[in-house]
């Protein structure tokens, strides 16, 4: 009886083996060339896959594009995703669940990949950076920005799009962000683009260098260059190359190409925004100014297409 436990249990363990052997090599589309050897079963409980608690986290913006960085950093053979935005800090029913229900929500990885994790609600919200903390203080973190203008009016075109779909009514635009003909400070989607009032939040738990900022106007133009850079500060191996994107002009935006297979973002990606008036526009613009040159200063380093900055009054 007792041989039979035995031998049961090391044939379970060289199948793990073998499954984390299948996993790299389709994750690096088969291409290693190595003959694979299996190793003695003393070692197959650390080769073994598991899911792991995320080594970096995209905390945000929201419509920010941290769909799209999530997609391409997963072509990275050493990057696993979480398919689904967990919201683990932000909300209370999953804090109070605890690591055990966090680590669930993980994808499976073999040693030597990295667990990427992405709920773009981190960012506002003031209990999460001393709950990521708490999790990991050494986690990356990656931030994804684009003009705060943009960004406000993409959030309203989503939940504006969602209220349609359940065909419930929607004040404009131009009614929910002036009052009285000024911009109201109040509205919460104005308040997410306030990028240096989260970041400060941020920045009073965890040092700047473990904070990437990612320019998202530049990613969805030239994607390879912010993905490069993303690889370095997670300390990958270049693997990310720009045969990987190629330019959809019919959906104006690019693609992944990966081990033969082509991936676009949904459809909800690059949806018609808006309209607001050329008048309340320019006085968003100005309103974004100071606040841009306060995250400018916080990250040492400005955004080319942040054009609310450069908007002549």
């Amino acid at each position: 009886m007792l041989w039979t436990v035995l031998l049961a249990l090391l044939v379970i363990l060289l199948l793990q083996t073998q499954l984390s052997v299948c996993l790299r090599e389709l994750r690096s589309g088969g291409s290693s060339s190595s003959v694979y050897s299996p190793p003695s079963s003393s070692s197959s409980f650390y080769n073994a896959t598991q899911q792991r608690l995320p080594g970096a986290i995209i905390i945000g913006v929201r419509k920010g594009g941290t769909r799209a960085l999530l997609e391409m950093l997963n072509l990275h053979p050493d990057v696993e995703v979480a398919k689904a935005e967990v919201h683990y800090f932000n909300v209370e029913e999953h804090y109070r669940r605890g690591l055990a229900w966090y680590r669930a929500q993980m994808p499976f990885t073999v040693p030597g990949q990295l667990t990427v994790e992405k709920t773009p609600g981190y960012f506002a919200a003031p209990q999460v950076p001393a709950r990521v903390s708490d999790m990991n203080p050494a986690v990356r973190l990656l931030l994804i920005v684009r003009d705060p203008a943009e960004r406000l009016i993409s959030d309203y075109t989503q939940v504006l799009h969602n209220r349609l779909t359940r065909h419930k009514p929607y004040k404009p635009l131009e009614e929910l962000l002036l009052h009285k003909g000024h911009i109201d400070p109040g509205y919460k989607a104005l308040q997410r683009s306030l990028y240096h009032q989260h970041l400060a939040r941020w920045l009073e738990v965890f040092p700047r260098e473990q904070i990437h900022v990612v320019d998202g106007d530049a990613l969805i133009r030239d994607p390879f260059p912010e993905l490069r850079k993303a690889e370095r500060f997670l300390d990958l191996p270049p693997r990310i190359n720009p045969s990987n994107f190629y330019y959809n002009t019919t959906k104006g935006f690019y693609c992944l190409l990966s081990a033969g297979h082509d991936k676009c973002l949904d459809e909800s990606k690059g949806r018609p925004h808006a309209p607001l008036s050329g008048q309340a526009l320019k006085k968003l613009c100005r309103y974004f100014r100071k606040p841009n040159k306060l995250f400018f200063e916080m990250v040492g380093r400005g955004f080319l297409y942040f054009l609310s900055s450069y908007w002549k009054i």
